[in-house]
Protein backbone atom coordinates (compact mmCIF):
# COMPACT_ATOMS: atom_id res chain seq x y z
CA UNK A 1 0.00 0.00 0.00
CA UNK A 2 2.75 2.44 -1.01
CA UNK A 3 1.73 6.08 -0.40
CA UNK A 4 -1.69 4.75 0.72
CA UNK A 5 -2.71 4.29 -2.91
CA UNK A 6 -3.62 0.62 -2.57
CA UNK A 7 -1.44 -1.52 -4.85
CA UNK A 8 2.07 -2.60 -3.85
CA UNK A 9 5.19 -0.97 -5.29
CA UNK A 10 6.97 -3.74 -7.22
CA UNK A 11 10.66 -3.67 -8.12
CA UNK A 12 12.76 -5.79 -10.46
CA UNK A 13 16.53 -5.70 -10.89
CA UNK A 14 18.61 -7.28 -13.63
CA UNK A 15 22.24 -7.20 -14.76
CA UNK A 16 22.26 -7.12 -18.55
CA UNK A 17 24.77 -7.29 -21.39
CA UNK A 18 24.85 -4.64 -24.09
CA UNK A 19 24.79 -0.84 -24.17
CA UNK A 20 22.63 1.10 -21.69
CA UNK A 21 20.37 2.86 -24.18
CA UNK A 22 17.24 4.53 -22.79
CA UNK A 23 15.39 5.00 -26.07
CA UNK A 24 15.94 1.38 -27.11
CA UNK A 25 14.80 0.02 -23.75
CA UNK A 26 11.76 2.31 -23.71
CA UNK A 27 10.60 0.81 -27.02
CA UNK A 28 9.77 -2.41 -25.18
CA UNK A 29 7.19 -0.41 -23.22
CA UNK A 30 6.09 2.26 -25.69
CA UNK A 31 6.26 0.57 -29.11
CA UNK A 32 3.27 -1.67 -29.87
CA UNK A 33 5.20 -4.26 -31.91
CA UNK A 34 7.97 -4.68 -29.33
CA UNK A 35 5.43 -4.64 -26.49
CA UNK A 36 3.56 -7.53 -28.09
CA UNK A 37 6.75 -9.61 -28.01
CA UNK A 38 6.29 -10.03 -24.26
CA UNK A 39 2.80 -8.72 -23.41
CA UNK A 40 0.07 -10.80 -25.10
CA UNK A 41 -2.64 -8.61 -23.58
CA UNK A 42 -1.58 -5.38 -25.28
CA UNK A 43 -3.91 -4.01 -27.96
CA UNK A 44 -2.11 -0.75 -28.71
CA UNK A 45 0.31 1.80 -27.31
CA UNK A 46 0.63 5.24 -28.88
CA UNK A 47 2.08 8.67 -28.19
CA UNK A 48 -0.95 10.95 -28.39
CA UNK A 49 0.66 14.28 -27.56
CA UNK A 50 4.44 14.46 -28.06
CA UNK A 51 6.28 17.50 -26.73
CA UNK A 52 8.66 18.40 -29.52
CA UNK A 53 10.34 21.43 -27.94
CA UNK A 54 12.70 19.49 -25.68
CA UNK A 55 14.89 22.56 -25.13
CA UNK A 56 11.96 24.26 -23.42
CA UNK A 57 11.35 21.09 -21.39
CA UNK A 58 14.99 21.01 -20.30
CA UNK A 59 14.88 24.66 -19.25
CA UNK A 60 11.72 24.02 -17.22
CA UNK A 61 13.49 21.11 -15.49
CA UNK A 62 16.47 23.24 -14.51
CA UNK A 63 18.58 22.31 -17.56
CA UNK A 64 20.87 19.47 -16.54
CA UNK A 65 19.58 19.01 -13.01
CA UNK A 66 17.78 15.82 -14.06
CA UNK A 67 19.88 15.00 -17.10
CA UNK A 68 18.96 15.69 -20.72
CA UNK A 69 15.31 15.17 -21.65
CA UNK A 70 15.32 12.98 -24.76
CA UNK A 71 11.59 12.33 -25.02
CA UNK A 72 8.46 13.69 -23.36
CA UNK A 73 4.76 13.38 -24.03
CA UNK A 74 1.38 11.92 -23.16
CA UNK A 75 0.77 8.32 -24.17
CA UNK A 76 -2.26 6.03 -24.36
CA UNK A 77 -2.36 2.30 -23.65
CA UNK A 78 -5.19 -0.13 -24.40
CA UNK A 79 -5.19 -3.78 -23.35
CA UNK A 80 -7.25 -6.77 -24.46
CA UNK A 81 -9.57 -8.77 -22.24
CA UNK A 82 -7.60 -11.21 -20.08
CA UNK A 83 -8.43 -14.96 -20.23
CA UNK A 84 -9.05 -15.04 -16.45
CA UNK A 85 -11.95 -12.62 -16.87
CA UNK A 86 -10.36 -9.15 -16.65
CA UNK A 87 -12.02 -6.74 -19.09
CA UNK A 88 -9.95 -4.40 -21.33
CA UNK A 89 -8.13 -1.57 -19.58
CA UNK A 90 -6.92 1.83 -20.77
CA UNK A 91 -4.34 4.28 -19.45
CA UNK A 92 -3.36 7.90 -20.10
CA UNK A 93 0.20 8.54 -18.96
CA UNK A 94 2.73 11.36 -18.95
CA UNK A 95 6.07 9.74 -19.85
CA UNK A 96 9.62 10.82 -20.51
CA UNK A 97 13.21 9.69 -20.95
CA UNK A 98 16.13 11.42 -19.21
CA UNK A 99 19.74 10.68 -20.10
CA UNK A 100 22.66 11.49 -17.80
CA UNK A 101 26.22 12.48 -18.64
CA UNK A 102 27.60 9.21 -17.25
CA UNK A 103 25.51 7.19 -19.73
CA UNK A 104 22.72 6.35 -17.29
CA UNK A 105 19.10 6.81 -18.26
CA UNK A 106 15.74 7.01 -16.52
CA UNK A 107 12.49 6.08 -18.26
CA UNK A 108 9.59 7.40 -16.21
CA UNK A 109 5.85 7.85 -16.25
CA UNK A 110 2.87 8.73 -14.10
CA UNK A 111 -0.86 8.43 -14.69
CA UNK A 112 -2.81 11.57 -15.54
CA UNK A 113 -5.88 12.47 -13.49
CA UNK A 114 -9.54 11.81 -14.29
CA UNK A 115 -9.99 15.46 -15.24
CA UNK A 116 -7.57 14.82 -18.13
CA UNK A 117 -9.99 12.32 -19.69
CA UNK A 118 -10.84 14.79 -22.46
CA UNK A 119 -7.38 13.95 -23.84
CA UNK A 120 -8.43 10.33 -24.42
CA UNK A 121 -8.80 9.19 -28.04
CA UNK A 122 -12.30 8.91 -29.48
CA UNK A 123 -14.16 5.67 -28.84
CA UNK A 124 -15.83 3.69 -26.09
CA UNK A 125 -14.20 4.16 -22.70
CA UNK A 126 -12.75 1.18 -20.87
CA UNK A 127 -12.05 0.61 -17.19
CA UNK A 128 -9.17 2.88 -16.24
CA UNK A 129 -5.98 1.27 -14.95
CA UNK A 130 -3.43 3.58 -13.32
CA UNK A 131 0.34 3.50 -13.09
CA UNK A 132 0.80 5.59 -9.97
CA UNK A 133 4.55 5.17 -10.37
CA UNK A 134 6.56 3.84 -13.31
CA UNK A 135 10.34 4.07 -13.54
CA UNK A 136 13.17 2.18 -15.23
CA UNK A 137 16.72 3.17 -14.31
CA UNK A 138 19.60 1.99 -16.53
CA UNK A 139 23.13 2.32 -15.11
CA UNK A 140 26.25 1.28 -17.07
CA UNK A 141 28.45 -1.21 -15.23
CA UNK A 142 31.09 -1.67 -17.95
CA UNK A 143 31.83 -0.99 -21.60
CA UNK A 144 29.09 -3.36 -22.69
CA UNK A 145 26.92 -4.04 -19.64
CA UNK A 146 24.40 -2.31 -17.43
CA UNK A 147 22.07 -2.79 -14.49
CA UNK A 148 18.35 -2.17 -14.89
CA UNK A 149 15.88 -1.47 -12.10
CA UNK A 150 12.17 -1.38 -12.90
CA UNK A 151 9.76 0.09 -10.33
CA UNK A 152 6.01 -0.08 -10.90
CA UNK A 153 2.91 0.65 -8.84
CA UNK A 154 -0.02 -0.40 -11.02
CA UNK A 155 -3.69 -0.33 -10.09
CA UNK A 156 -5.79 -2.48 -12.44
CA UNK A 157 -8.92 -0.53 -11.58
CA UNK A 158 -12.38 -1.99 -11.14
CA UNK A 159 -12.92 -4.18 -8.09
CA UNK A 160 -9.97 -6.53 -8.58
CA UNK A 161 -8.03 -7.27 -5.37
CA UNK A 162 -4.35 -6.36 -5.53
CA UNK A 163 -3.28 -9.78 -4.26
CA UNK A 164 -4.76 -11.27 -7.44
CA UNK A 165 -3.28 -8.79 -9.95
CA UNK A 166 0.24 -8.45 -8.50
CA UNK A 167 1.36 -11.93 -9.69
CA UNK A 168 0.16 -11.07 -13.22
CA UNK A 169 2.33 -7.95 -13.22
CA UNK A 170 5.33 -9.86 -11.84
CA UNK A 171 5.18 -12.53 -14.55
CA UNK A 172 4.60 -9.95 -17.29
CA UNK A 173 7.64 -7.82 -16.44
CA UNK A 174 9.83 -10.91 -16.08
CA UNK A 175 8.83 -11.77 -19.65
CA UNK A 176 9.89 -8.29 -20.77
CA UNK A 177 13.39 -8.74 -19.37
CA UNK A 178 13.56 -12.14 -21.03
CA UNK A 179 12.84 -10.55 -24.42
CA UNK A 180 14.95 -7.42 -23.91
CA UNK A 181 18.19 -9.20 -22.92
CA UNK A 182 18.82 -11.03 -26.23
CA UNK A 183 17.90 -7.85 -28.13
CA UNK A 184 20.59 -5.83 -26.33
CA UNK A 185 23.13 -8.64 -26.40
CA UNK A 186 22.90 -9.79 -30.02
CA UNK A 187 19.59 -9.77 -31.90
CA UNK A 188 19.12 -6.03 -32.13
CA UNK A 189 22.73 -5.12 -32.80
CA UNK A 190 22.11 -3.39 -36.13
CA UNK A 191 19.11 -1.47 -34.82
CA UNK A 192 21.09 -0.49 -31.71
CA UNK A 193 24.07 0.63 -33.79
CA UNK A 194 21.79 2.87 -35.80
CA UNK A 195 20.25 4.38 -32.66
CA UNK A 196 23.67 4.93 -31.08
CA UNK A 197 24.92 6.62 -34.25
CA UNK A 198 21.88 8.91 -34.28
CA UNK A 199 22.60 9.75 -30.63
CA UNK A 200 26.17 10.64 -31.52
CA UNK A 201 24.97 13.02 -34.22
CA UNK A 202 22.48 14.60 -31.82
CA UNK A 203 25.20 14.82 -29.19
CA UNK A 204 27.33 16.91 -31.53
CA UNK A 205 24.37 19.25 -31.96
CA UNK A 206 23.97 19.41 -28.18
CA UNK A 207 27.03 21.65 -27.92
CA UNK A 208 25.23 24.15 -30.14
CA UNK A 209 22.15 23.86 -27.90
CA UNK A 210 24.30 24.67 -24.88
CA UNK A 211 25.77 27.78 -26.46
CA UNK A 212 22.37 29.03 -27.61
CA UNK A 213 20.58 28.34 -24.33
CA UNK A 214 23.24 29.95 -22.16
CA UNK A 215 23.89 33.00 -24.33
CA UNK A 216 22.92 36.14 -22.37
Amino acid sequence: NFQNLGPPLLRWRASMKGPAHGMAFADFIMDTDKRRMWDPQIESVCELYPINDLDAANIAMGFGKYGDCKKLGVGYTLTKAHPIGISPREQLTLCGIQEMQDGSAVIWGTELEEWHNHLMPAGDRQTRAKSHLFSIALVPTGENSFDAEYSLQLDFGGNLPHWMTAPLVLDSVKSMFGVAQPFFETDGSEELKKMIMEDKIQGEKFEDRNSILFTP
